[in-house]
C-alpha cells in the first residue's frame, strides 16, 4: 500500500510538472517573459541539469534586460560543468549589450576550448549556428577538424558557406564532400537542389554550380562527375544535356542502362518527347533485353500516337502489329497489346476489335498488376461506348483487387468520372471529395476540379440543366470527337451566357482549340476568362494557358511575361505558381539558357 502511494505521488509530481513546463513554454512564446522567468526558474530548481531550462531562463534575463543576472548564472554554470557552450553564452549576453570585445573575447575561449576539448565542438558549433554567428560556426567546425582529423563537418560547413551568400565555397565544399564520401551524396544534392530550386534569385547559384561540375569533368576523369552532371541538368529539366552525360557513362560502363531508362520517363513526364525519342531509340540500339526492348518501344509508339494526325493512322497500325508479330502475344508484350488496343478503340473506332485484343490478354498468365492494367483498358473502352456500368465493374475490380496501390487511385478516379459522364452527380461529387485528399498529386488536382466543378454549378443551378450539358460536351472530349465537343461547348456559351458555367466552358474550348494547334481560337477563349472573369476560380489558368501558347508555340515571349507575371503576384495559391515563376526567370534572362 505504502508503495501504491509513493507511485501515485511520483506520477502526479510528473503531471504537474510537465504541465508547468507547458505554461512556462505557452509565456515564453507569448512574449510575456516575466511570467516565464518565474516558471523555468522553479523547474530548474527541480532538475538542476536540464540544460533546455537553464537556456529559457537566462533567454528570460536576457529579453528582460537582466544582464547581470544572466552573466551570472551563466558562469556560475560553466564554473560548475566547464562546457564550452557556456562561453558561447557569456559571449553572447555581452554582445546584447553592445559590448563587441567583451563578446568576441568569449567567443575566442569557446575557441580554444575545442583545441583542449575537441567533443565539445559539437557543442559550440551548434550554439554558434542558433545564435546566427555562422563565420564563428565556422571556424569552431574547422578548428574541430585539425584538431580531430577523424571529425568531418565538410557538409555543415558547406551549408554555412551557403548561408553567408559564399557560394563559390558552397559547392566547392559540399562536391569535395559528395566525392569523398558517397554516401553523403544523396543528402547533399538535396541540400544544393534546396538552393536551385528555392525562393530567391538563384541564377548565380545554378550557375556556379553549372561551372564546377563542368570543370570538374574536364579535370578529372571519374565518372562519378558525370553522373552529378547529369543529376544536375535533371534537376533544370534539360534531359538532352543529361543524355550527354548518361552516353558518356554508358560508353565507358556498358552494363547497366538503367539510368538511361530513367532518364527517358523523366523526360516524357515533363513533355520533352524529343528529347524521349532519341534516348528510347539509342536503347533499342543497345539491349537485347526482352522487357526492356518492349517497353521501349511501347513508348516509342505511345509518343508517336500522341503526336499522330489521321494521316499517320495507316503507318502506326502496321508499326503496332509488326511489333507483335516480333514479340509475339505474352505477358512480357502486354504493354504493346493494350497501346494496339487504345489505338483501335479511340483513334480508329474499332471498339469491337479493341475489346477482342483485351480480352485475348487477358486470358494469359497474367500477374495482379497486369491483369489490372489490362481491365482498365477494357473498361475505359466500355466507358468510351457508353456502357457506363458494365466499365464501372471493371474500375471497381481493379480497386478492390489492388487495395491501397496507386492504381486504385486512377480506377478510383475513373470510375468518378463515369459516374459524371453519365451525370450521376451526386455519387460522383462524393468520390471526388473523397479523392482531393489521394497521396498521388495529380489525381488530387484532377478530383479537385471536377469536384469544384459540380459543387459550383448545383448550387448555381438546381435542376442541372448546365452541368449536364457540360458534362456531355466532357464526354465527347474523352470520345475523341472533338468538332462535336467544340459545338456542344459553343451551344453551352449561347444558352447559359452570364452564369457559373461560362468560364469553365471557354477554359474548355480553349484546351480543344489548343489539342488542335488553333492557337489563336484558345487565346481568345482564354482572353474572354480573364477579361470577364477575373475574380473567378479559372483565371490563374488562363493566364497560364495563354503564356504557355506564347512561350512555347507562338514564341512571343513579350506577350508571355506579363501573365507569367500576374500569376506570381496575383495568384500565389495557384498549383501553376511554380512554373509560372521559373518561365518568367527564364524570360528575365535568369537562367542560362
Amino acid at each position: 500500500m505504502k508503495n501504491i502511494f509513493i507511485y501515485i505521488v511520483l506520477l502526479w509530481s510528473g503531471f504537474v510538472f510537465a504541465q508547468n513546463e507547458q505554461l512556462a513554454n505557452n509565456y515564453y512564446e507569448k512574449g510575456d517573459f516575466e511570467k516565464a522567468k518565474l516558471i523555468y526558474e522553479e523547474l530548474l530548481k527541480g532538475s538542476p541539469s536540464n540544460t533546455q531550462y537553464f537556456l529559457r531562463t537566462v533567454d528570460c534575463y536576457q529579453q528582460l534586460q537582466m544582464y547581470d543576472v544572466a552573466e551570472k548564472t551563466i558562469q556560475d554554470r560553466y564554473n560548475k560543468y566547464k562546457q564550452g557552450i557556456f562561453l558561447v553564452e557569456l559571449g553572447y549576453n555581452f554582445q546584447l549589450q553592445k559590448n563587441d570585445s567583451k563578446a568576441k573575447s568569449y567567443y575566442e575561449q569557446a575557441i580554444d576550448k575545442i583545441k583542449t576539448s575537441p567533443n565539445d565542438v559539437y557543442g559550440i558549433g551548434n550554439s554558434f549556428e542558433k545564435k546566427v554567428l555562422l563565420e564563428y560556426a565556422v571556424k569552431a567546425y574547422q578548428t574541430g577538424m585539425q584538431v580531430q582529423p577523424n571529425y568531418n563537418f565538410n557538409f555543415q560547413i558547406g551549408m554555412l558557406y551557403g548561408q553567408l551568400g559564399k557560394t563559390d565555397l558552397m559547392i566547392d565544399m559540399l562536391l569535395t564532400e559528395s566525392y569523398q564520401n558517397p554516401q553523403n551524396a544523396n543528402l547533399i544534392q538535396t541540400q544544393l537542389s534546396r538552393f536551385m530550386n528555392g525562393e530567391t534569385d538563384n541564377t548565380a547559384f545554378k550557375d556556379a554550380m553549372r561551372k564546377a561540375l563542368i570543370l570538374k569533368t574536364q579535370k578529372d576523369q571519374d565518372i562519378f562527375w558525370n553522373h552529378y552532371l547529369s543529376w544536375f541538368y535533371v534537376q533544370q529539366k534539360e534531359f538532352g544535356k543529361a543524355f550527354i552525360q548518361e552516353k558518356a557513362i554508358y560508353k565507358r560502363e556498358p552494363e547497366s542502362l538503367i539510368s538511361i531508362v530513367n532518364l527517358s520517363q523523366f523526360a516524357i513526364n515533363e513533355d520533352d518527347t524529343d528529347t524521349a525519342e532519341e534516348i528510347l531509340n539509342f536503347i533499342l540500339l543497345n539491349t537485347k533485353d526482352l522487357d526492356l526492348l518492349v517497353e521501349s518501344n511501347a513508348r516509342l509508339m505511345q509518343i508517336k500516337i500522341d503526336k499522330a494526325q489521321e494521316k499517320d493512322y495507316p503507318a502506326i497500325t502496321n508499326e503496332l502489329q509488326q511489333l507483335l508479330t516480333t514479340y509475339e502475344i505474352t505477358p512480357f508484350t502486354l504493354s504493346l497489346q493494350l497501346i494496339q488496343a487504345h489505338f483501335l478503340a479511340f483513334n480508329l473506332k474499332k471498339t469491337e476489335e479493341a475489346k477482342a485484343i483485351v480480352k485475348k490478354a487477358l486470358e494469359l498468365n497474367l500477374n495482379a498488376y497486369q491483369q489490372a492494367d489490362a481491365k482498365m483498358e477494357l473498361a475505359d473502352i466500355l466507358l468510351l461506348e457508353e456502357k457506363f456500368n458494365q466499365a464501372l465493374i471493371y474500375y471497381s475490380q481493379i480497386q478492390l483487387d489492388l487495395k491501397n496501390d496507386v492504381m486504385v487511385y486512377e480506377a478510383s478516379l475513373k470510375a468518378a468520372k463515369t459516374s459524371y459522364f453519365k451525370t450521376d452527380f451526386e455519387w460522383a461529387l462524393t468520390q471526388f471529395k473523397a479523392l482531393k485528399s489521394a497521396n498521388t498529386q495529380l489525381i488530387a488536382n484532377d478530383a479537385l476540379e471536377y469536384f469544384l466543378l459540380i459543387n459550383d454549378n448545383k448550387a448555381a443551378d438546381s435542376t442541372q440543366t448546365a452541368l449536364k450539358q457540360f458534362a456531355k460536351g466532357d464526354f465527347l472530349i474523352y470520345q475523341n470527337k472533338k468538332p462535336e465537343a467544340i459545338a456542344q461547348f459553343q451551344s453551352i456559351l449561347k444558352a447559359y451566357k452570364g452564369q457559373e458555367i461560362e468560364a469553365v466552358t471557354m477554359l474548355r474550348l480553349g484546351k480543344i482549340y489548343e489539342s488542335l494547334k488553333d492557337y489563336n481560337s484558345a487565346l481568345s477563349q482564354y482572353q474572354q476568362i480573364i477579361d470577364h472573369h477575373s475574380d473567378g476560380i479559372y483565371v490563374d489558368e488562363a493566364l497560364f494557358f495563354s503564356a504557355e501558347i506564347y512561350n512555347d508555340e507562338l514564341h512571343d515571349t513579350e506577350k508571355a511575361k506579363p501573365l507569367y507575371e500576374k500569376i506570381i503576384f496575383n495568384h500565389q495559391d495557384s498549383i501553376y505558381f511554380v512554373d509560372a515563376r521559373k518561365k518568367y526567370r527564364e524570360l528575365r534572362g535568369d537562367k542560362n539558357l
